[in-house]
């Protein structure tokens, strides 16, 4: 009995923490969800049921955050994967000033995202900034016109400064499992006559596989949870354009003090990602086994 129960002592103050800061908070979340709670009346909470949840189907933002969310996710996802990944396939390479290049590539992932967010409406900002006169100069704008003010393209200014910041994130973690890839494979592929793309698609991907779905998979439900750049540069607009569902939980939270109808969104993301994480586990999992 001394043996079984001796490990549940050691465990004890971590799961104990673990229970207060994270499922706790979760658990308080999930039970306003089915309140009707306001921040300037607390004590007159009212049970409501799935009347929160209902009223989502009818939220037209709702459902606007939602396309927004995953627009913006999945599209920062890309870039930041095959950018990440073609960095980490040159810094894992011998070349002259290698060690500058990494510095620099890293770079991006110690700079606070405020400060990003700063930084990128300077630069698509048509009076200072040179983005537009860029793209204008191109042919790409027919003129140099606020982007973060057309709800036609205003997202794609956060998504600009959030691939930016999250490529150093699979640059890193790419990095350190191609070089856990032995040497020995690539020489007895060359000594096979196996060209540069047999070699990639027979030998890095296999090895990289796991590592890509569980990198996927956290820096997707990151990126859906990440909202600091979208309210620094847009606030969530022009016209709600920009609003992603964590940041019409933030708003429906702390400016409209309605924490019944935050909680169910934020309820509704949690499935959401959940069911994300799942198939990417699964995915993970088939790699694994072959």
């Amino acid at each position: 009995m001394h043996l079984a129960v001796e490990p549940w002592l050691y465990l004890g103050p971590a799961l104990a923490l673990i229970g207060l800061v994270i499922i706790v908070p979760l658990g308080i979340g999930i039970g306003y969800s089915f309140r009707e709670f306001s921040l300037l009346r607390p004590n007159d909470a009212e049970w409501v049921g799935l009347a929160n949840y209902r009223d989502l189907w009818g939220d037209a933002k709702f459902w606007r955050s939602l396309n927004n969310t995953l627009v913006w996710t999945f599209a920062s996802l890309f870039f930041q994967f095959f950018l990440g990944l073609g960095l980490a396939l040159l810094l894992n390479t011998a070349f002259v000033g290698k060690k500058l290049v990494q510095a620099l590539v890293f770079l991006p992932w110690a700079v606070p995202t405020f400060l990003i967010g700063l930084n990128f409406s300077w630069l698509f900002n048509p009076v200072i900034g040179p983005f537009p006169h860029w793209m204008f100069a191109l042919g790409i704008l027919d003129e140099p016109y606020n982007i973060l003010g057309n709800p036609e393209t205003a997202l794609w200014g956060p998504i600009l400064a959030n691939v930016w910041y999250g490529v150093p994130f699979f640059a890193i973690t790419l990095l350190a499992a191609l070089s856990s890839i032995p040497g020995e494979l690539y020489e007895a592929a060359e000594i096979d006559g196996a060209s540069a793309w047999q070699k990639f698609t027979k030998i890095t991907l296999p090895f990289l596989g796991p590592m890509i779905a569980i990198t996927v998979m956290l820096r997707a439900i990151w990126i859906a949870n990440f909202a600091d750049l979208i309210y620094v540069m847009t606030g969530g607009g022009p016209a709600n354009s920009t609003q992603i569902l964590s940041s019409y939980i933030f708003t429906t939270a702390f400016r409209k003090l309605d924490f019944g109808h935050a909680s169910a969104i934020a309820v509704a993301l949690l499935i959401l990602l959940m069911i994300y994480a799942t198939l990417l586990l699964f995915v993970r999992s088939k790699l694994v086994r072959t």
